[in-house]
């Protein structure tokens, strides 16, 4: 495990035992796999990787893990215009935005200082300290609309 997943596991481990949550050895591999898996996943989706390493883990323990997860604010669950929610690891102090390909469903993380600047003076220009912003841009991806040229 990397130092940033072992320092998040670690914190994971300490929002349980102050909140006199039990640790289960269950909820151990779904916090250090969820730590270690990169990207932006749907709960169907971690719970096959989570299945695939330990398949006596079922779905409903990956969902409460998740949400734990999500409380501890380790976790952020993600809604795009799909409808399905999707979970990311939470970086303290490294907001991102998204772009979503609305045909193959591929996301990338923005991280561009000038949106989020000109969120402040826009909040500023209407009397209002933003406390956060989901900010999600849809459109169809190199890949998508290479595709659809030769098709």
């Amino acid at each position: 495990m990397n130092e940033q997943s072992s320092k998040a596991f670690s914190d994971f481990l300490a929002f349980m035992s102050r909140n006199g949550l039990n640790t289960t050895a269950q909820r151990k591999v779904i916090a250090e796999a969820f730590f270690e898996l990169p990207g932006h996943h749907s709960l169907e989706e971690f719970y096959q990787h989570v299945f695939k390493l330990d398949s006596g883990i079922g779905q409903t323990t990956v969902y409460r893990t998740l949400k734990l997860l999500c409380d501890a604010g380790l976790a952020t669950e993600i809604h795009f215009k799909d409808g399905i929610t999707r979970y990311e690891v939470a970086r303290p102090n490294s907001h991102h935005d998204h772009i979503v390909c609305l045909s193959c469903g591929k996301i990338v993380e923005i991280y561009d200082q000038r949106i989020e600047s000109l969120q402040r003076e826009i909040g500023e220009q209407y009397g209002f300290v933003l406390s956060g912003h989901l900010h999600n841009l849809y459109g169809i991806c190199d890949v998508c609309r290479k595709q659809d040229k030769v098709d």
